[in-house]
């Protein structure tokens, strides 16, 4: 006598973070932590703009607020629902570098890595260039 229920041979139906063990919850500030590494490590893209009473402001140290940097951590917000994910970033871009190219390339950076790390699938990437950063500080000097 066999059973018709039958899981499938190569877990093709599988739904990530879950097996015969148990389940897997992976949270969502970690999601938008992964995202926003992820979305740094695109040449060009860095951190959004900072933000004073819910403004982004650009320009070097306005009202006393933070610089731009392409090496800081872009804001990132996750939506996880059960096996997917919906993320949206905050970037500053390069200049001259084009927008919408950087953009994908984030957009798809980001969505792999996520995906890679974590076993979630990424149904969206939403992305918002608060600031194009035109100088960048000069290097450290050695003394």
């Amino acid at each position: 006598m066999t059973s018709a229920a039958t899981a499938p041979p190569d877990g093709a139906d599988a739904v990530p973070g879950r097996s015969e063990l148990g389940t897997v919850t992976i949270s969502t500030r970690v999601v938008e932590k992964l995202a926003a590494r992820a979305a740094v490590e695109v040449p060009d893209a860095g951190a959004a703009a900072p933000r004073v009473m819910g403004r982004a402001v650009s320009g070097p140290r306005a009202l006393g607020a933070r610089q731009t940097s392409l090496t800081g951590l872009p804001k990132s917000t996750a939506d996880v629902d059960g096996s997917r994910a919906m993320l949206t970033l905050a970037i500053s871009v390069r200049w001259p570098a084009s927008i919408p190219a950087v953009s994908r390339a984030v957009r798809e950076h980001v969505s792999s890595r996520v995906t890679q790390l974590t076993g979630l699938i990424v149904t969206e990437v939403a992305i918002s260039v608060t600031d194009l950063v035109t100088s960048l500080p000069a290097p450290a000097r050695v003394h």
